[in-house]
This record gives C-alpha cells, structure tokens and sequence, in this order.
C-alpha cells in the first residue's frame, strides 16, 4: 500500500508486480491538525486495504521532511504544521495497527526514483536506442514543485539519500532573485500567488490558485495576464538557476513534477535560458555555465537533435589505431512521463520490493 502525502492532499492506492490494484483515494491532509492526520492516514490505509485483491505484504509511501526514514520518525514539517511536535513515530504507529513492514521515504526522492524506473529516465535511453545512439543516462535529478519544492536523486539505479538522508534538499538552496530568501520561497504555489498579488495589486488572500493564475496568463480567465506571466516567468529563472547549480555535481538528466508543474508552459522558456545561461568573466569573456548543453525534451526540434550522435573516429597519436569519440556533452530536462502520483507509488513500490527481497517476502 502506498500514499503521497503532500502538504495539501494525502493520495493512498496499492500496488502489485509495478501495477495499480486499486484506484486512488485522495483525501485532504488536515496537515495543521496532528491527531486528526494521523487518524486520516490510518482510515486511507485501512480503505485500500479492503480494496486490495489479496492481503498487503507491507506499506510503503512518501512524506515530507525533515525525517528519520530508517526509523520512521518524522520531525517538523513546515508545509504539515500539526507534526511540529518534536518528532512523530509515524512508521512504528502504523506498524502497530497493521502488523506489516513500513517504509517511509521523502516524496521528491520516491518521485525521482519512481520516473528513473518507469518514466523519463527508461524512455529518453529507449529513444536512444532507436535512433541508433549508443549514449545511456543512468543519473536522474527530479524536482517538485508543489506546496513547496524538492528534490530527489538516483545514480545509477539507485536512490541517494546521504548519510543523514537529507541529499537534495534543495529548498534550501539560495534563491536568486531574492538570495536573503530560500529557493522554495521563489518556486512553490504560495511564491507563484505571492507575485501575482504583488503586481496586481491585491492582497495574497484574494490571488487565485496557481492553476487559475495559469488560465490568466493564457487568455481563458479575467485577471492581469501580464502579472500571471510574470509570476510564472519568475518560477522558471529561480528553479533553473537552482538546477542549473545541482546539475555540476549531478550530471544526469532532469525531470519536473508536482502540481505547479501542470503550467510548464508558462515557465519552461526561462528555466531553459538560465541553464544554458552564461558567466562573465574579469577580462569580458563569456563562458556556458554548464559544460553541457541542456536541452527540452518537450520540443520535438530540440529532442530530435538530443537524439543524434556525434560519435567520431579519431586516431590514437603515434598509431593508426582509432577510437571513438563524442565531443558533446548533452543532458535534458523534461516533465513527468508518469505523473507525480504514480511516480511516487511506483518509487515507493520499488523500495519495498528492494526491502522485502533481503527478508524474503518479496514473493508475496
């Protein structure tokens, strides 16, 4: 069984052999109201439970941090203010009432881990192949972009938690536009409603939803278009800045998820323009950011080029030997081929599997 527990709704649904067994339950996460989560969390389970086909063998799911995730201890949640409490023993409580293994991990990294498995990661090498490329990306940075933002990391197959499990905690990071300022205070619904009430003049209680701010800036709803591309534009800037950043130490492809991620097109070109942005140097220079070249695997221009190979013969010096050679160095950046909740079931789901397998329950 599994849940995505974000900051404004709790999603539970089971899954066997990487399929959904039931359909989704989504209930609001009463996130400011301890007993009442805990008691709401319990009740999601215990309904997928007696919609499963057969008996779960374990619980698996995503929850903000900070956390123990080894332990199952959750501390205080900023986006989930009834856990700021001094630390809640959420995976034992459900341990108890259960009596099956519980595994919790942070959403963005079941996120992360879910699309390396199952979603961009899988499909972008499949396109490879069929184009006759020989490059595989094994390293995938995910981000959402939701009540607040996170981050999450695989390598190679595996999912990077640290040695305090607290590896992509990119909330953290600096946010350029206003560095006295994290980054999720730039790249999250209420930093999207923020600017928008800023330049339109009104209070942040009356500014729409990001969604409605969204049909704004396409024309389909009243409010000031100019504002609403604003503040979608101001998303993009930050959040590429931030991964453009990340992209030094992780070298992998990129892929968005979350709710705010559903506008992607409103801020996807200044994502795109900071990653492929430019330092100045002392002496005037200009020189990429990045070593690579990233490009958008939502462009079918773009990702066609992404595709080609430039592999090359050259001659080993003092030989007539050659070897092959591929002077570009490509990465991309794309949105959730799965969408975020199921990414998230199918992470969660894999890390259990992985778990059950020492134990030997894994046949179950």
């Amino acid at each position: 069984m599994t849940l995505d527990a974000g900051g404004t709704n709790f999603r539970f649904s089971a899954m066997r052999r990487g399929m959904a067994v039931t359909e989704t339950i989504a209930t609001p996460s009463y996130g400011n109201d301890l007993e009442r989560c805990l008691a709401n969390i319990v009740e999601g389970f215990g309904s997928v439970k007696l919609a499963c086909p057969a008996p779960p063998v374990a619980i698996s799911f995503a929850f903000p941090g900070p956390a123990d995730y080894p332990n199952g201890v959750i501390g205080d949640v900023a986006n989930l203010p009834g856990f700021c409490v001094g630390g809640v023993a959420l995976g034992p409580m459900l341990e108890d009432k259960f009596q099956i293994p519980v595994f919790i991990n942070n959403d963005a990294d079941l996120f992360t881990y879910g699309e390396a498995i199952a979603g961009l990661l899988p499909q972008i090498n499949a396109l490879l192949e069929k184009s006759g490329n020989p490059k595989r990306y094994q390293n995938l940075l995910g981000i959402t972009l939701g009540t607040g933002i996170g981050g999450g990391i695989v390598r190679k197959g595996e999912l990077f938690s640290g040695d305090t499990n607290s590896a992509a905690e990119i909330w953290l990071m600096r946010n350029k536009l206003s560095p006295e300022m994290n980054l999720e205070e730039g790249a999250c619904i209420r930093a999207v409603r923020r600017v928008y009430a800023k330049m339109a003049g009104i209070a942040f209680e009356q500014s729409p939803d990001p969604r409605g701010i969204e049909q704004i800036a396409l024309g389909t709803a009243e409010g000031n278009a100019g504002a609403a591309r604003e503040s979608y534009r101001r998303l993009g800037e930050v959040v590429g800045d931030t991964i453009g950043n990340a992209l030094t130490l992780v070298d992998g492809l990129v892929v968005i998820g979350g709710g705010v991620s559903k506008g992607w097109r409103l801020f996807w070109p200044a994502l795109m323009e900071e990653l492929n942005s430019q330092y100045t140097g002392p002496n005037g220079n200009s020189y990429r950011r990045l070593n690579q070249t990233v490009f958008n695997l939502e462009d079918s221009s773009q990702l066609d080029k992404f595709l080609q190979s430039d592999t090359r013969e050259i001659v080993v010096p003092g030989g007539s030997r050659t070897v092959k050679y591929d002077p570009s160095q490509r990465l991309g950046a794309g949105i959730s081929r799965l969408g975020t909740s199921e990414a998230v079931a199918i992470g969660a789901y894999a890390f259990a599997l992985h778990q059950l397998e020492k134990t030997g329950l894994a046949a179950k």
